[in-house]
């Protein structure tokens, strides 16, 4: 275990923290500009608070778990300290197998466990006109993944944006910039104590 020094820790803090937001249409900003994406208002609400730190927008319009599994290996690059994992709609929507949405989920937690890259879970919920068995089996899906590995999480993504349509787009399923707002105040604190564990992993290399 690397020995623990003030110069190490202050190195750790200088250093800007690289967070890999991974996920689909919701994180990649679909229908509206560069700014307004998720990862953009993200980095501007850390860096007003004085966080030093670079989202990285690995977001994938149309994406579903098993797509983020199959570009995973570049799309979280070496130097990442950490990773925002927001994937899961596109497989409700079209009616995939909870199942498989679980083993895809369960197989980039383990490989982003074993890189030691600390990760916060961005949960998502099923539509109810899927039906009531279907919704839920996909609803098990997150919590129980969050049980199983060390992850921060977040239980629903569209958290107070979901069905207002103050909020989205005129799809109904992609929020407007008013409303990646509202879902980048809520989701602050869980990734600062994101970026807390990743500044803990900088100093302890």
């Amino acid at each position: 275990m690397a020995a623990f020094t003030f110069a190490s820790i202050a190195t750790a803090e200088a250093r800007t923290l690289r967070v890999v937001a991974l996920g689909d249409s919701l994180t990649a900003g679909f229908g509206l500009p560069k700014s307004d994406s998720f990862a953009s208002k993200l980095e501007v609400a850390l860096k007003a608070k004085g966080y030093d730190v670079a989202i990285i927008n690995a977001g994938v319009s149309g994406d579903t778990t098993s797509g983020g599994l199959a570009r995973l290996d570049w799309s979280v690059p070496k130097d990442a300290d950490a990773v925002i994992l927001e994937l899961g709609a596109n497989d409700m929507l079209r009616g995939t197998d909870p199942e498989v949405t679980r083993k895809a989920l369960s197989e980039i937690l383990s490989r982003l466990q074993k890189r030691g890259l600390p990760v916060l879970l961005a949960g998502m919920r099923a539509a109810p006109n899927l039906g009531a068995d279907y919704q839920a089996r996909f609803d098990r899906v997150f919590p129980d993944l969050a049980r199983t590995f060390p992850v921060i999480y977040y239980p629903f993504f569209l958290d107070g944006v979901a069905g207002d349509r103050s909020l989205n787009q005129p799809d109904g399923l992609h929020p407007t910039a008013a409303g990646v707002d509202r879902i980048v105040a809520a989701i602050l604190p869980d990734v600062e104590r994101l970026l807390a564990r990743a500044k803990e992993k900088s100093a302890a290399q």
